[in-house]
């Protein structure tokens, strides 16, 4: 599914506003006023980022998504949505990422960002995991989805290159949403050591130490091995689902024109 320019338009802006919302810890200056406001700040991006979101998704659907596209992304989203809550977090098993990897290879950026949103969204609701970071999640795991329909050779790699590719893509990206949602929660959360919280007052140096520190104590037990079962499944179900999803994309005919011809095949007219 192609991107067209008023939604990469879309998605290029609330991409940026939502770096901004991940990375505000870092770029606040030292005693200014957002490092001041800071507990303000999750409740504000929590309320902006779900209505960015939707605008996206509107815009997309708007430009390039008829009703077999529709129907692929609810069948899609649920799959994924599905297989959130089989590892339940343990460890950081969570298989939906290899699914929503080969996916966004598969249907493209815009789809997969459209995709990982909704899937999160509904994992959400079918977890009871709605709260102020539900959005970053949607849009972080958005962003992963449309990376990997970014990748290079769409239509050229196939076979163990390619799987090389998204296993790679795989585990890197399962490291980073793991990086980026600490990087929204870790403001927040109290309790923490003094060496390892952030300090609104500290300069930028000192709080990416506090952070790289934060993230090796608190998350790298997780996003490990979710980036291993992520490069393993890439591996191993890889070919089957590809085959599926490029199968299902070439009979639904994404790109082909709707045209209505009446009854028959008679002009309509007696």
């Amino acid at each position: 599914m192609r991107l067209g320019a008023r939604s990469g338009a879309a998605l290029a802006l609330v991409s940026v506003i939502g770096a901004a919302a991940f990375c505000w810890p870092l770029l606040a200056a030292h005693g200014s006023a957002v490092a001041a406001h800071s507990g303000d700040a999750p409740w504000l991006f929590a309320l902006l980022l779900p209505l960015l979101v939707a605008v996206v998704i509107a815009t997309i659907a708007d430009t390039g998504m008829d009703a077999k596209a529709v129907a692929m992304l609810g069948m899609l989203a649920a799959a994924g949505a599905a297989l959130r809550p089989l590892g339940a977090g343990t460890a950081g098993i969570e298989p939906m990422f290899f699914l929503m990897v080969l996916s966004g290879r598969v249907l493209g950026p815009g789809f997969g960002f459209t995709l990982g949103s909704l899937t999160m969204f509904a994992s959400a609701l079918l977890t009871g995991g709605v709260g102020p970071w539900m959005p970053f999640q949607m849009l972080a795991m958005g962003w992963v989805t449309m990376g990997a329909g970014l990748l290079p050779g769409p239509h050229r790699l196939r076979g163990r290159a390619e799987l090389a590719l998204l296993a790679g893509y795989g585990a890197v990206s399962a490291v980073a949403y793991g990086t980026v949602m600490n990087l929204q929660g870790w403001p927040y959360i109290g309790g923490l050591s003094s060496s390892i919280a952030y300090d609104p007052h500290a300069a930028l140096p000192t709080n990416l130490a506090r952070f790289a520190a934060y993230c090796l104590t608190t998350s790298m037990g997780w996003d490990l091995p979710r980036a291993a079962l992520t490069a393993v499944l890439s591996f191993a179900l890889g070919p089957p689902i590809l085959r599926a999803l490029r199968r299902a994309t070439r009979r639904a005919a994404f790109d082909a024109p709707v045209a209505f011809s009446p009854p028959g095949g008679g002009t309509g007219t007696s």
